[in-house]
């Protein structure tokens, strides 16, 4: 399956949001906008006053997640141990900007990272909880894998062009890679969130607070889920999450490809660099690596 072009990306400032606000919510005119720190890709977020926060997606591809977020976020949320980001109105089309947006209460926390985590297989265990609670609600009517989420949930089998692409010479990578296709789903659908990632989750006090930015969520294959294994979790950690999520050895190897596609990629994008995205991407490639030799 082609994916198709990257997203034509858009610009959004703080004076665009002023204005929509002002358009169309008049009772939060009086309210200080101003960017979020590290406030996304997919999405451009603003602080709307202390409590609230307007979320402007930043291509077209990205506005295809508002109404389904509009409509099943609230749903999801009662059923959820902690907390997600559950609109408060939706915003439409308006002074320049062209796509719907939604404003949402601000959730206290920072950005999870491997050092600011209390707990590593506490931690660990609460976000299995999570996902374990989001795989158990209903799927009846659910958004099905397609272009709103960039086909998670869906055959890792759209990706193999990146991956083939992406290699390098890693043989045990591609061993892995063909593992993951190999592995078949059982066909149950279960809701996933499927950009489980560290930006994705919040803490305070170093423990799990908030799960955000559901826009790539839908019902189909959960392995999608577990990428976060290796990407943030430790090798203790790692285990406690398994054996919280009770997953199989099929669905974890599929896991593992989720991990491995978009970690392969971000490593040939980098390559010759020394930031963190760069070193990161590169440990993470050695996690999967040393995971999959034990197992």
């Amino acid at each position: 399956m082609n994916l198709g072009p990257p997203p034509r990306r858009i610009t959004v400032d703080a004076d665009q949001v002023r204005r929509l606000v002002a358009e169309q919510f008049p009772q939060w005119t009086d309210l200080p906008v101003r960017p979020v720190a590290e406030g996304g890709w997919d999405n451009r977020t603003f602080h709307l006053g202390d409590a609230l926060t307007a979320r402007l997606p930043s291509a077209a591809e990205y506005a295809l997640a508002v109404e389904k977020e509009q409509r099943w976020l609230p749903v999801l949320a009662p059923r959820l141990p902690v907390p997600i980001p559950v609109p408060l109105a939706e915003g439409r089309p308006g002074a320049d900007y062209p796509f719907a947006w939604s404003i949402h209460p601000w959730l206290v926390g920072e950005p999870a990272r491997r050092e600011r985590v209390a707990d590593p297989v506490g931690f660990a265990a609460d976000l299995a909880g999570f996902l374990a609670a989001l795989r158990s609600v209903d799927t009846d009517g659910a958004p099905r894998p397609g272009k709103h989420n960039w086909f998670r949930g869906g055959t890792l089998r759209t990706f193999d062009e990146l991956v083939q692409r992406s290699l390098d010479g890693h043989d045990w990578a591609g061993e892995i890679w063909q593992a993951a296709l190999d592995t078949p789903w059982d066909g149950v659908e279960r809701w996933f969130h499927g950009d489980v990632a560290e930006g994705n989750l919040l803490l305070d006090g170093g423990e799990l607070a908030a799960v955000i930015d559901f826009g790539t969520c839908g019902a189909g294959d959960p392995a999608c889920d577990l990428a976060i294994a290796w990407t943030l979790l430790t090798a203790d950690g790692r285990r406690a999450f398994r054996e919280r999520l009770a997953v199989d050895d099929a669905e974890w190897a599929r896991g593992r490809g989720w991990a491995l596609w978009k970690t392969l990629v971000t490593c040939a994008r980098t390559k010759g660099r020394d930031d963190r995205e760069a070193m990161e991407a590169r440990r993470v490639l050695d996690e999967i690596r040393l995971e999959y030799l034990k197992s």
